[in-house]
C-alpha cells in the first residue's frame, strides 16, 4: 500500500514552490511559464509512460508514471487544487461502476 503521506508532502512542497525563485526551482519555473507549458509537460510524460508500457519495461514504466503523477500534481497546484481533491474524487467513485460513473458525468454535462 502506498504511503499516502508522501503525496501530501509532495503536494505541500508544490504549494510552497509557488513563492520560490524560478531560477532556483524547477517547479516555480513551470508555474511562471503557465498552464500551456505545464500541460505540455504532462502530455510529454503521458507519452513516455505509454512508450514504457508498450516496451514492457517495468522499471521505466514506474519511473514514467512517477513523472506523470508529479507533473499532474504540479498542474493541480497551479490551479489551486491538491492531491486531496483527487483523493476525494476517488472516494466518490469507489464502488461505482465505471459505466455508471461516466454516464453520470455525461448527464451533468448535458445539464450545464
Amino acid at each position: 500500500m502506498i504511503d499516502i503521506e508522501v503525496l501530501h508532502r509532495v503536494s505541500d512542497t508544490l504549494a510552497a514552490r509557488k513563492k520560490a525563485d524560478p531560477d532556483s526551482s524547477y517547479v516555480s519555473s513551470l508555474y511562471q511559464k503557465g498552464t500551456d507549458t505545464i500541460c505540455k509537460k504532462v502530455a510529454e510524460e503521458a507519452a513516455e509512460t505509454i512508450m514504457a508500457a508498450k516496451d514492457k519495461d517495468m522499471l521505466h514504466l514506474v519511473w514514467e508514471v512517477t513523472d506523470l503523477w508529479f507533473h499532474s500534481m504540479v498542474l493541480l497546484a497551479h490551479h489551486g487544487l491538491s492531491v486531496d481533491d483527487v483523493l476525494a474524487e476517488f472516494r466518490r467513485r469507489e464502488g461505482v461502476s465505471g459505466i455508471d460513473e461516466k454516464k453520470s458525468r455525461s448527464a451533468e454535462g448535458a445539464r450545464a
